[in-house]
């Protein structure tokens, strides 16, 4: 039946393969959805006989359908779910079949891309019958000083054998250099078929306290033993730390108090689509964070696992979203965006059915991460026509549209859901309707209300609601809302949005939004540079000069500010230079000669200006603050000589997972980049490795995804090269018209 079929490995998103076209929906990046079909084969292993069989799937897009052996095993809508069947009852000797069904044939069913597919990744596993339950180690750290702390940790072992079982829980606290610092033993009587919860707690003093400056790691490592024999163990990383929401002073992580320099993310990576390696989400998290972020949120809906994991390593706190549309469905747009007839078919559908399940699993599976400080129920559930409406609307108020008072009444039970699976977070939602959910009481039932954009209304509402906690939830990227970022009421914000996605597209050709600090290849764009400035710990400075109109980065996003010193043909008499810089003073050179030194007090919110003929050469500027110093120059570009490989590693794992990111760019001989360089390029991998994707960061580039030849943007691209499962040499070379191949060599290991 399948011998036909493509061979693929998962994860795997098809809509990534598929060609952009206006026949499909805007608002899911003009790329095709369908119906695919996957199978595996497999083989149990002899000493799995006798255990419980299962296959989690951290998340398929959509409306999926599990068989094994031709026995449906379950069904799950969600694209974003973490789930999981057990396989035991239906397994037989020698081979076994697993076939999933995905259904994502209703392409307009979302406000952005989700992809299609078994996008991330799928684990089989086997446990004894006597076990630790699924998501069943839950470990809280309820007081955490510089002092000491106290960790506490429930285990919910099941047992599923035909007899009472007494167990020895075994829990080692191993700290950050893997000594033991703890171990806890308790005992316990099981019944048949039956579970229990066992509770343990120690003092670890002095702790390793977990932050963005300190992102320690313990771990739980848990034993079930059972008539002297180990019949599970698993292990827990864990994060002491402790969190609190003041309703006069904001947020305070470890008593000390702290402001989200955050940004919102989607989950797919440009070229790539959804199915994103783990490596190209730590590389994004680290440009982040080396711009000053120290929080992401999740929008709008539950991650990958591992960007939960890289966010505990790296030091980043998440605001963890789980619904984009609660029971009212939204405006899904198909000719651009906000633009033309919209569907109305999405997660509404089943979230009658499905959102407890959905987030219940989000919480259960992710309650161990320290990195996590709230949870989200909703993004814009309360969006004003979209579809609810309520008299506070004012002259938009439509009395045909759901009452908003329905969104009071559904938050109460997910609420519930989250302090039953973790109280030891506040829950919050980001609200784009704050007076009408202020009138309908949405906006009292949540533990911090979440404020997206509305910058008017925060300082109503501080007046209004003394015992109120707010959050920036979703903010722009002006001056005006980083200033109410550090009111003293505000936790602070996250900023739309830290890169450009798919989807939420505008009118043919467009494939996503322009709206990220980071373009979909993870270059930084000039918009950032004030963020930058504005945020970062370390001295930082940027320079940038305000374009002529129909430059290439002016418009909505790009600010209008381009960094190149290729200005000859322009008519300005001089150029309006900008270094962003978080440095005590600035002095600014042309050719060696310096132009001028400013002081802070002569910047704007970190910017510092100079008016400059052009002169073809180096601009450079320099920053000084508590007797360091910190750098940036741009030189004029002569004519292209060649592309330049940079590879952000050069050994890889040969597992068939791990990624390369080769930038590409187009540079004269002296290696000075060509910004305004379009040559179209061809890239080739050969040996040990695999191209995966070609990306160039331009949102009207409407190249399908995998196709390995496009033009570069800005004189840039980037290459995402993924090893096979043997070891040897991976040959990327790369191709232009009129200029010699470039070639790398990176090793699989």
């Amino acid at each position: 039946m399948d011998g036909s079929w493509r061979v693929v490995d998962v994860p795997h998103d098809f809509s990534a393969e598929g060609e952009f076209s206006r026949g499909n929906a805007s608002g899911t990046a003009y790329l095709p959805g369908g119906i695919g079909w996957y199978r595996k084969a497999i083989v149990i292993p002899a000493e799995w006989a006798n255990k419980l069989v299962s296959v989690e799937f951290d998340g398929v897009s959509m409306n999926s359908e599990v068989w094994i052996n031709g026995h449906s095993v379950g069904k799950r809508p969600y694209a974003y779910s973490t789930f999981s069947y057990d396989l035991t009852p239906h397994l037989r000797e020698g081979t076994n079949v697993i076939a999933v069904r995905v259904d994502h044939s209703e392409i307009a069913d979302s406000r952005w891309y989700t992809g299609s597919g078994i996008y991330r990744h799928v684990w089989l596993g086997a446990t004894e019958k006597l076990h630790v339950a699924r998501h069943g180690v839950f470990v809280t750290t309820p007081e955490a000083t510089v002092e000491r702390a106290r960790v506490v940790i429930s285990t919910r072992a099941q047992n599923q054998t035909i007899a009472g079982t007494e167990v020895e829980l075994v829990t080692e606290l191993v700290d950050p250099e893997q000594k033991t610092v703890q171990r806890l033993r308790s005992t316990e009587t099981i019944p048949a078929g039956g579970e229990r919860v066992l509770t343990q707690s120690a003092d670890v003093n002095p702790p390793k306290l977990w932050s963005p400056a300190t992102p320690v790691l313990y771990r739980a490592v848990t034993t079930i033993r059972a008539a002297g024999k180990v019949m599970d163990r698993l292990e827990t990383p864990f994060g002491i730390r402790s969190i609190r929401f003041d309703a006069q002073s904001g947020f305070f992580l470890n008593g000390q108090p702290m402001k989200f320099k955050g940004i919102c993310v989607h989950h797919d990576a440009g070229a790539l689509g959804s199915a994103v390696p783990e490596k190209v989400l730590e590389r994004r998290l680290r440009l982040a964070k080396g711009i000053g972020c120290n929080a992401i949120r999740t929008s709008h809906n539950p991650m990958a696992p591992e960007l939960y994991d890289l966010c505990d390593r790296l030091g980043l706190m998440v605001m963890d979203e789980a619904f984009d549309e609660w029971s009212g469905a939204k405006h899904k747009w198909v000719e651009g965006r906000n633009n033309g007839t919209p569907s109305l078919h999405g997660y509404a559908e089943f979230f009658e059915q499905w959102s407890e399940a959905d987030l219940r699993e989000m919480i259960l599976r992710d309650r161990n991460h320290p990195c996590i400080m709230l949870w989200s129920i909703g993004n814009e559930i309360d969006y004003q026509n979209d579809p609810f409406s309520y008299p506070t609307d004012g002259t938009s108020y439509d009395p045909k549209r759901p009452s908003a008072e329905v969104l009071a009444k559904t938050a109460p039970r997910l609420i519930q859901i989250v302090r039953e699976c973790d109280g030891s977070r506040p829950v919050t939602a980001a609200l784009a309707n704050v007076p009408a959910s202020n009138a309908t009481g949405l906006a009292d039932l949540l533990d911090v209300t979440g404020y997206n954009y509305q910058i008017e209304q925060y300082t109503k509402d501080f007046a209004r609601y003394p015992n109120r906690k707010f959050v920036g939830s979703e903010t722009g990227a002006g001056l005006d809302y980083y200033e109410m970022s550090q009111q003293p009421r505000v936790a602070g914000q996250f900023l739309w949005v830290g890169f450009d996605f798919l989807g939420e597209a505008g009118p043919w050709p467009s494939r996503g939004s322009a709206a990220g600090l980071f373009d979909t290849c993870g270059f930084l764009k000039a918009r950032a540079f004030g963020r930058a400035a504005l945020w970062s710990e370390q001295p930082v400075v940027y320079l940038g000069i305000r374009g002529r109109p129909g430059g290439f980065q002016s418009g909505r996003f790009g600010g209008g500010v381009e960094s190149h010193w290729n200005w000859q043909d322009d008519p300005r008499g001089a150029l309006p230079v900008e270094a962003y810089s978080n440095c005590k003073a600035v002095e600014l050179f042309l050719n060696g000669e310096s132009l001028g030194r400013k002081s802070v007090e002569q910047s704007t919110n970190g910017a510092f200006r100079w008016n400059v003929p052009f002169k073809p050469g180096q601009l450079k500027a320099v920053g000084w603050r508590d007797d360091r110093s910190v750098e940036t120059g741009l030189a004029t570009a002569g004519k292209p000589a060649r592309l330049e490989l940079s590879p952000d590693q050069t050994r890889l794992v040969a597992d068939g997972r791990d990624v390369a990111q080769v930038e590409v760019r187009l540079v004269d001989e002296r290696g000075v980049l060509e910004p305004e360089g379009n040559a179209l390029c061809a890239a080739q991998v050969t040996g040990a490795g695999k191209l995966l994707a070609l990306d160039n960061g331009d949102q009207r580039d409407m190249t399908p995804p995998r196709q390995a030849a496009r033009k570069l943007h800005q004189g840039r691209a980037l290459l995402t090269v993924q090893s096979l499962r043997q070891p040897g040499a991976i040959i990327v070379t790369v191709s232009t018209e009129g200029l010699p191949d470039s070639r790398l060599e990176l090793q699989a290991q």
